[in-house]
């Protein structure tokens, strides 16, 4: 589906915006600032009588269409204009949004049943009802946006998947409820009833859902019907549930929001106003906070260099400003495991070498000193070493910090392990890693890697630059033995990264899979635990991590760091490892 990692990245991940944080110098005091929230501030006085936000944005966004959102900076925005039926809160706990409660889920875990708030309204006036419900989630599915895929579990999906409608004449067949477009397991027995089947149980199913700003929020039939691929283009038409309406857009300029009058959800807005300016050079960015036009940097994906944040962690007038977050994204290395037909790259990793490949892989894995590549890639500032598991912390999966022993760095060992495993050297000779250049972390960290293999195993691998889109193709085929590999998290659920990295459900051995990591035993605990409610699956989940790690199916490397800036006089502004929070949170103090 174009997320990161397996499919890689559309622009909404690790490239693009956030290239601006690669400018490293710091040192290690930073991750003292790490947080959940804002800078702890003293208790206010009062509240500012003018309650305007502003904030600077890299680029404009290309759309706000929940059903097309494709970027952070996009989704950032439309959080806050859009509503679906549950809702993470700032500590990425689910809960009722445009529905009343929780749904009820049937003994089987496949059907579910919403109960919808009954004083829901769009920023237009219009009532929210089921029917809303079923247009916006039989659009999204229809029109394969990059999110379409959160809505797969629900019975008759892959047909809906599979239309080639498009614009108006999409709009049409979902007037007329045509079958072509209509998931069958998606009901609506009366206004305030929505019920689910899904083609089995699916412990993730409200994970997906809640994920904000894409493909689960609800629009207003009324209004996209008019314009359809068009209407989230004009202030006038961009309407949905949230706490704030766009006011004004000028292209390529700046985007205003205005706080919804007496808004149906909680809590209710304080600010009264948000002004999001597109300043394209960071630098500049950073000057403008610095006189005041802004009051926090860091918001939808851009914020400031890694050597500007050092200094102002060295200025002790201002460092209080700073927030460090450990976000969802995990950059490893990956093997080539599996030597078929469909598999060109071969190499000397593949499962069926048996105890020698095992061996060369974990030599790989522990002649790197994640420390190292933390402090000279990222200042130990936009990265930290990924020492618990592909899962960054903070997300559910996580093993904990230092629980994953393929983070350790034991040179001596690796060595050892590599004259058992290639005594002579041939199987290591004329080695290639394998990346694209076009994201900023990526070219240095293969240097670094490269030069951890020379330095600690006396092994020479070189390096492979290839297009990005070229990159991720070949990838998929099992083309490369050594290869930059990541993910990025879209909702806070393991089914997300285990689903989509290994396995047979992400298409290994030789579909779609850069690995080919495949088993019996993965792929049978991994149906276990997709189909299980998130309390009891979080054990089968670690054990299918530790089952990676004890294959050796990867190379850690780093969970990435974003930082933020915000002045002291806000209450409320912060950032969790999926999103920045809500604007309704966020108050300004008098200063």
């Amino acid at each position: 589906m174009g997320r990161l990692g397996a499919k890689d990245p559309p622009r909404r991940r690790w490239a693009g915006p956030r290239c601006s944080r690669m400018t490293v110098a710091l040192c290690a005091l930073t991750l003292a600032a790490c947080t959940n929230g804002a800078p702890a501030l003293p208790q206010p006085t009062g509240l500012a009588s003018a309650q305007a936000l502003r904030f600077p944005i890299q680029h404009d966004v290309s759309t706000l269409d929940p059903a097309m959102i494709d970027s952070e900076t996009e989704a950032e925005v439309a959080h806050n204009l859009f509503d679906g039926l549950l809702k993470y809160d700032s500590n990425l706990n689910i809960s009722p949004d445009i529905a009343a409660t929780m749904p009820s889920i049937s003994p089987d875990g496949a059907t579910y049943t919403f109960k919808l708030r009954t004083d829901v309204t769009f920023s237009n006036g219009d009532k929210v009802t089921s029917k809303d419900v079923l247009y916006s989630w039989n659009r999204a599915a229809a029109m394969q946006g990059p999110y379409a895929v959160n809505l797969s579990a629900i019975l008759g999906y892959d047909k809906v998947s599979a239309s080639q409608a498009t614009g108006p004449a999409l709009e049409t067949l979902l007037e007329k409820n045509d079958p072509s477009v209509t998931m069958s397991g998606l009901t609506a027995p009366d206004d305030a009833t929505v019920v689910v089947k899904l083609t089995g149980a699916a412990g993730w199913f409200d994970s997906a859902i809640a994920q904000p700003a894409v493909a689960g929020m609800i629009v207003d039939e009324n209004v996209v019907k008019t314009n359809f691929e068009g209407w989230w283009s004009k202030p006038e038409t961009l309407i949905g549930t949230g706490a704030y309406r766009m006011s004004a857009h000028t292209a390529d300029q700046s985007m205003d929001f205005a706080a919804i009058t007496n808004w149906w959800g909680r809590p209710k807005p304080t600010l009264t106003s948000i002004h999001v300016e597109v300043v394209s050079d960071p630098a500049v960015a950073l000057t403008r906070y610095g006189r005041g036009d802004f009051d926090l940097y860091g918001y939808a994906a851009f914020g400031p260099a890694a050597s500007d944040v050092a200094h102002i962690l060295a200025n002790p007038s201002q460092k209080a400003q700073v927030v460090l977050e450990v976000k969802n994204k995990t950059y490893f290395a990956s093997f080539n495991m599996v030597a078929d037909a469909r598999r060109p790259a071969g190499g000397p990793f593949t499962l069926d070498q048996g105890k020698p490949a095992h061996d060369l892989r974990l030599a790989f894995t522990l002649s790197v000193d994640l420390n190292k590549l933390a402090k000279d890639l990222c200042a130990d500032v936009v990265c930290i070493p990924a020492t618990g598991g592909v899962i960054p912390k903070g997300l559910a999966g996580y093993l904990g910090d230092g629980n994953d022993p393929l983070a350790a760095f034991d040179p001596a060992k690796a060595r050892s392990l590599l004259r058992s495993a290639d005594p002579d050297g041939s199987k290591t000779k004329n080695l290639v890693y394998t990346y694209d250049p076009e994201n900023p972390f990526n070219e240095p960290t293969a240097k670094l890697l490269a030069a951890e293999w020379q330095t600690n195993l006396g092994v020479t691998v070189a390096l492979q630059a290839i297009p990005h889109t070229r990159f991720i193709t070949e990838r998929l085929k099992g083309t490369y033995v050594l290869s930059r590999d990541g993910w990025a998290a879209d909702y806070d659920h393991p089914q997300d990264w285990f689903d989509n990295l290994w396995g047979q459900t992400a298409g290994c051995p030789d579909m779609s899979c850069s690995s080919g990591y495949q088993t019996h035993a993965y792929d049978e605990l991994l149906a276990r635990a997709d189909a299980e409610p998130l309390s009891m699956a979080i054990t089968d989940y670690k054990t299918l991590s530790r089952q990676l790690i004890d294959d050796v199916a990867y190379i850690p490397l780093f969970y990435t760091v974003d930082p933020f800036l915000f002045k002291p006089y806000l209450l409320g502004a912060g950032s969790n490892n999926m999103f920045d929070y809500y604007w309704n949170q966020i108050q300004i103090t008098a200063h």
